[in-house]
């Protein structure tokens, strides 16, 4: 831009008048982005229907994912509680992912722009339900996973609410196939730094805000 026969205190105007716009602009296509965008999946529908009655001695955690925005954006799910991400699936969209597990205390992270965590007390010959729920990040959705539990206790979703049974509705299964495999394992390095950055500073939160992250023992369905 040519400045001439401007002066200065009108230049430095025009400026921060076209950096906010700049701004603006990048909001709103982050905005569109969050909100829209084709469903994909590096996942595979089960041909199998999903069980809610956990294998014998193991217990059973369910992630299901159904919401408006952030659609085109994908969660990754991992088991961490070894201290090294095991991968569990890709929950996009209207999908549901299936994971059996030992039963006892487990960690589970959400990937997408960040990190986020859920810990777990499970028992066994019980079946768990997570709800992964999109937020808006800078340049894509965050995602954070909720415990289901039933109504009469501290929660976002219930069991008996019409969402929990919207989403469950709405939601199919999938597994893991070649293509969500070559992805997690391309892409350790980058979700082992996630892990290292993103625990420690959940681990410091309030105690009753890890409560609410937390599902415990009598959640299951």
């Amino acid at each position: 831009m040519v400045w001439v026969n401007f002066p200065k205190r009108i230049q430095l105007k025009i400026k921060m008048e076209l950096s906010n716009m700049f701004k603006k602009i990048l909001l709103c296509l982050g905005v569109i982005i969050f909100v829209s965008g084709c469903k994909s999946t590096l996942m595979q529908p089960s041909q199998e229907p999903l069980s809610i009655n956990a294998p014998t001695d193991k217990a059973q955690m369910i992630f299901m994912r159904s919401a408006f925005t952030g659609q085109a954006i994908q969660a990754s799910v991992f088991d961490v509680t070894s201290g090294t991400p095991e991968f569990i699936g890709i929950v996009s969209n209207d999908t549901k992912v299936a994971y059996t597990v030992e039963p006892g205390e487990r960690m589970f992270m959400v990937v997408g722009e960040s990190a986020d965590f859920l810990k777990a007390d499970m028992l066994a010959n019980k079946t768990y339900f997570s709800v992964v729920s999109p937020r808006m990040g800078f340049w894509k959705a965050r995602f954070s996973m909720h415990p289901v539990r039933h109504q009469g206790k501290d929660g976002k979703f219930t069991y008996e609410s019409k969402e929990f049974k919207k989403i469950d509705a709405n939601t199919s299964l999938v597994v893991a196939g070649d293509a969500a495999l070559s992805w997690a394992k391309e892409n350790l390095g980058s979700i082992k730094a996630k892990l290292s950055k993103y625990l420690p500073a959940w681990k410091e939160k309030e105690e009753h805000k890890q409560k609410q992250a937390t599902v415990n023992k009598d959640d299951h369905i």
